[in-house]
């Protein structure tokens, strides 16, 4: 058993003062940890994902090579192996049958938290399908920090995670989102951008609110927030940015798409056998999402004829 101790604060409630205590946290054998880690600024490191690295058998990183860096700046030296989505099948029945045998092992990412448009779901998939614990060590997410600082709705969203490459594709999965009311979420290689941005402008209209998150925590960090003509436009005569990692950020759909004539008038109608006109015409409108004052007008049209 390995010991990590951190340093914890907290408030005795009697005395009303500021403590600190070591306390004895340990990372288990036989245990799979998820490890988030920086998106750009390594100080975004959390002391936790720190312990657990260095305290696993191995840590299973999507380039070892990458990731490297990142563990020679917080002077970690436990043992690295690759896991990316051209090995990981292999690899998880290795990396399982290690753990069977008592190992702890971690799994991170090129940057950010694992799973999120990287490899590792077949992992932990894998090791949760025998029985072996599943650990997160939460952190640094691109999506969630571009979403908190867009200015977009975040009580919902949908991430879509990249576009296909092709336009042709690209413009099917869009028109596809074209109705959605959550905020959409996508990863989009800088290459790309422009031809994704020229695309959105055409699919959800010129007017249609977006955010552009580039280069998140590091030295060149870009977040603007514009209608996608003028995002697009900006873009387009900047090339700085299309340059770095990209979130872009789209308003779900507000247009509420109302009922036709013929829908509210089938509904009234069964209503209006058992319904005085008033009841009948609330009852249509909250189930059909009209206004009242259009059901209600065309229920006394039902009415009267």
């Amino acid at each position: 058993m390995r010991n990590i101790l951190p340093v914890r604060v907290y408030y005795d409630q009697n005395l009303m003062i500021k403590k600190r205590l070591v306390s004895v946290s340990n990372v288990e054998p036989e245990s799979l940890y998820i490890v988030a880690t920086p998106i750009g600024n390594l100080a975004d490191m959390s002391a936790r994902a720190i312990e657990v690295l260095k305290d696993v058998d191995v840590i299973a990183a999507e380039d070892t090579r990458h990731s490297g860096h990142l563990l020679q700046h917080y002077a970690i030296k436990t043992p690295t192996v690759s896991l990316h989505e051209h090995n990981e099948q292999q690899r998880s029945e290795v990396l399982l049958s290690r753990l069977q045998a008592g190992e702890a092992i971690a799994l991170i990412s090129d940057a950010g938290t694992p799973l999120i448009s990287d490899p590792g779901y077949r992992l932990v998939s894998l090791v949760r399908a025998h029985g072996i614990n599943v650990v997160p060590i939460p952190g640094c997410c691109a999506l969630v920090a571009a979403l908190s600082a867009s200015g977009l709705a975040s009580d919902k969203f949908s991430f879509e995670g990249f576009l296909p490459s092709k336009q042709a594709a690209r413009k099917h999965t869009l028109e596809k989102l074209k109705n959605e009311t959550r905020t959409m979420i996508f990863y989009e290689s800088p290459r790309r951008l422009n031809n994704t941005l020229n695309d959105m402008e055409s699919v959800f209209g010129r007017e249609r609110p977006a955010c552009l998150a580039r280069e998140l925590t590091k030295l060149h960090e870009t977040i603007v927030t514009k209608p996608l003509a003028e995002l697009q436009s900006w873009v387009d005569s900047d090339s700085n940015q299309q340059r770095g990692e990209c979130v872009v950020l789209v308003e779900g759909n507000r247009i509420q798409q109302d009922a036709s004539e013929a829908e509210v008038d089938r509904f009234l109608a069964i209503l209006l056998d058992d319904l005085p006109v008033k009841r009948a015409a609330a009852i249509t409108a909250a189930l059909l999402s009209v206004s009242k004052n259009k059901a209600y007008e065309q229920a006394l049209k039902l009415q009267q004829k």
